[in-house]
């Protein structure tokens, strides 16, 4: 899996988003420090304001850069994304008002919204081969897993000798680093769609959406995230109330359980590459999505159960499948877009990609917060069950069992007004694109 590091541009691309990473696990923890300074009582609802802008951010602007993608440069548009989240790094320490913080982290969020979905579109150029761009599909699941796990253990570190508004400046050097790695970086010409050029500012900004809606394994791509962030959301938002209250074990404890999510979802992310070069794509994520029910349903004994020193390795097993199926769903995802987008079409795509996930998870993160307050923990398992199951019966009934053959080829001898080569990418000597040649006979004319 390492192997794909000797790529140059990959590497420092690599370790961009890895230092990026670290710095906002040490911003994460600063700003809850932060919101408490500030709030005293009222933190937890100053952070759950805080989440749901994070989230309105990354559902609005993902979609908005993606229709202005084509007209920037890819390094400027990163490198500009690094440096508007260090300045508001720079800033969070200064602020004294709740309102303060919601401004600086609508504009840290929209940054993350613009660097991430360029970021993502800009990897399948450096790593053209499928096999590598799956080692560094793998390699980017297991940052986001180790993240979690080693952030926070720096910040207690970095805490017991500093005070919690330096954590901020650690922060800032994150993103300063990032942007210095992405400069460094040499990155291939993208390709670009004479068509990207032309129609309104709507029709760009949900060119990515529409294509999703478009496709067929892509509809079934939108289920499956709902699946996903039905399981996540329960492990993000009720890992506490499952390890402090139902179970009575110390906050250390809370830890581990989120430790052991991260574990399951890691392993799965070190096997895929070997499994993924003889099993499709299809069978992997829609196993992965239908693994997360009889995950909920082993939640639900556990949940259902009133006594058992049996309940806390039972909740550490089922947080560790969920990552395992959640692994199998989300690592998977890049090369699914990869086939299905026209290169021109790819930083929309992963933009709708973005803001789509993350619209999942405005719905299920509240959901869970507040079936599991109001109804109780097992009505929160039920329900968030329920439409896991339902997303991914649905995913199965959308994804076609033969996938469209995506043959990318040239014309010659065709105008720009022509069917046939809309959104095709302008060459030399006339067009190019991608699709399956098998399909509503588009190779009829010629």
């Amino acid at each position: 899996m390492l192997s794909v590091l000797r790529d140059r541009a990959y590497r420092h691309l690599f370790t961009a988003q890895v230092i990026a990473l670290v710095g906002t696990g040490l911003a994460t923890v600063a700003l809850g420090l932060l919101a408490y300074d500030i709030a005293g009582a009222d933190a937890g609802s100053v952070l759950g304001t805080a989440l749901a802008i994070k989230m309105l951010a990354y559902v609005v602007i993902a979609p908005a850069v993606g229709a202005v993608a084509d007209r920037l440069p890819r390094r400027a548009l990163m490198v500009g994304s690094d440096l508007t989240r260090a300045g508001v790094a720079l800033a969070l320490p200064f602020v004294d008002q709740v309102w303060q913080v919601y401004v600086l982290i609508f504009l840290l969020q929209s940054a993350s919204a613009a660097f991430t979905p360029t970021f993502q579109a800009v990897i399948p150029d450096v790593l053209p081969a499928e096999r590598d761009y799956t080692q560094a599909l793998s390699l980017s699941r297991l940052a986001y897993d180790l993240e979690s796990l080693f952030s926070p253990a720096l910040a207690a570190a970095l805490l017991s000798l500093i005070t919690y508004n330096w954590l901020f400046l650690g922060t800032v050097a994150g993103f300063l680093a990032s942007a210095a790695l992405v400069v460094s970086a040499v990155l291939p010409k993208p390709v670009t769609a004479t068509t990207s050029r032309s129609g309104s500012a709507c029709a760009k900004a949900t060119a990515g959406t529409r294509l999703f809606f478009a496709t067929p394994q892509l509809r079934a791509l939108l289920a499956l995230n709902l699946a996903v962030a039905a399981a996540s959301a329960m492990v993000t938002v009720n890992s506490v109330v499952y390890v402090r209250d139902r179970l009575g074990h110390g906050a250390a404890d809370v830890s581990l359980a989120l430790g052991a999510y991260g574990a399951g979802s890691m392993v799965v992310a070190l096997l895929l590459p070997r499994v993924l070069d003889r099993v499709p794509d299809r069978v992997v994520m829609l196993r992965g999505a239908l693994l997360l029910t009889v995950v909920f349903v082993g939640l639900g004994a556990i949940t259902a159960a009133g006594s058992g020193s049996w309940r806390w390795p039972g909740l550490l097993a089922v947080w560790a499948a969920f990552g395992a199926a959640c692994s199998m769903v989300l690592t998977p995802t890049g090369r699914l877009i990869r086939r299905s987008a026209p290169p021109a079409e790819r930083t929309s795509a992963f933009a709708a990609q973005f803001s789509l996930s993350h619209s999942c998870w405005l719905l299920t993160y509240p959901l869970a917060g507040w079936l599991g307050a109001e109804a109780g923990l097992q009505a929160a398992v039920v329900a968030l069950g329920a439409i896991a199951l339902a997303a991914g019966l649905l995913a199965v009934r959308l994804w076609p069992a033969r996938e469209p053959v995506v043959v990318e080829h040239y014309h010659t001898g065709l105008d720009a007004a022509h069917p046939h080569v809309v959104g095709a990418a302008r060459v030399a000597n006339g067009w190019r694109h991608s699709h399956d040649p098998l399909l509503d006979g588009l190779h009829a004319h010629h």
